[in-house]
């Protein structure tokens, strides 16, 4: 399958390609430098020049291709402001997409993170959250799994807080980052909420498998742990970098400390019944324990 991606060389963009190259699929990713088209070249694949608000490139390559897995958002979370930007430059890539693919039959595989329900761990069944910092970005899935009844198969993968790769990645990579610049990991709260994880490369080959076989409108966990506490994830962290371990006020994260103050446990059962999906890689405290000082 000619399969385009977007986000091809970031994080999980990266174990996405990897994969479905090892399973024979022919790649093409979006890339926004010579560097990224490079990267892509190194890991078997081919590139289209363009950024995801280039929306002319992004509609053509779709349109071209026999499936999309869309992956990119710009990862600012620095202020509401950024935030917004990125969820209204993500929507409109993402509109112009599926209206590319309307009555091909093509699958479109859309992301978005595991809701937080209270009281219990999330499964497939449970509706995003449309509200908060983060809720237009729902809203954007919500719309486009509803394509299904224009002719796409369309399917979500819900990435839960962490997809991790030796120690780096997700909202404990950010825990990371801050740690090592401030001297201190922190934890919001009194550390006990819990964050759902999967490695980057167990979370690719559910990608490769919703691309190739997941029903139209359907949605899937990409979940490994389903909940490891924040309060052991900055242990381990502050272990590893030689800091002190403390608890920080909510708003020191911005307009995502809110989230990160949630217990939001997920559940893959479903999506491991149904798809055959299994994780095999190590679960998030033991990579963290390949954090280097």
């Amino acid at each position: 399958m000619k399969v385009f991606v977007t986000g091809a060389t970031g994080n999980i963009g990266s174990a996405v390609v990897t994969e479905l190259t090892a399973h024979s699929h022919q790649v093409i990713g979006l890339a926004r430098s010579a560097a990224s088209a490079a990267k892509l070249s190194s890991f078997g694949a081919s590139s289209v020049r363009g950024g995801l608000s280039d929306l002319d490139v992004v509609r053509a390559a779709a349109a071209d291709a026999d499936g999309v897995i869309h992956l990119a958002f710009s990862n600012d979370f620095s202020s509401p402001q950024t935030l917004a930007a990125g969820i209204a430059e993500e929507t409109a890539a993402i509109d112009a997409i599926g209206a590319s693919m309307v009555g091909s039959d093509k699958p479109l595989v859309v992301c978005s993170g595991t809701p937080g329900i209270p009281g219990r761990a999330s499964v497939e069944t449970d509706p995003l959250l449309t509200e908060g910092p983060v809720g237009g970005r729902a809203l954007t899935v919500t719309r486009t799994l509803a394509l299904r009844n224009r002719g796409v198969r369309t399917s979500a993968v819900r990435l839960p807080r962490t997809v991790h790769q030796n120690g780096e990645g997700g909202f404990a990579g950010l825990l990371t980052q801050i740690a090592r610049s401030s001297g201190v990991s922190g934890y919001p709260g009194d550390g006990t909420q819990r964050w759902p994880a999967v490695h980057s490369a167990d979370a690719a080959a559910l990608f490769r498998i919703a691309l190739e076989a997941a029903p139209a409108g359907s949605s899937w966990h990409a979940v490994a742990d389903e909940g490891d506490q924040v309060g052991e994830i900055a242990n381990v962290i502050g272990r590893r970098l030689g800091v002190p371990v403390q608890p920080v006020p909510v708003e020191a994260y911005g307009p995502i400390g809110a989230i990160f103050a949630l217990d939001q446990p997920a559940s893959s059962l479903h999506t491991r019944e149904k798809l055959g999906w299994e994780p095999t890689h190590p679960s998030l405290l033991e990579d963290l324990e390949s954090i280097r000082p």
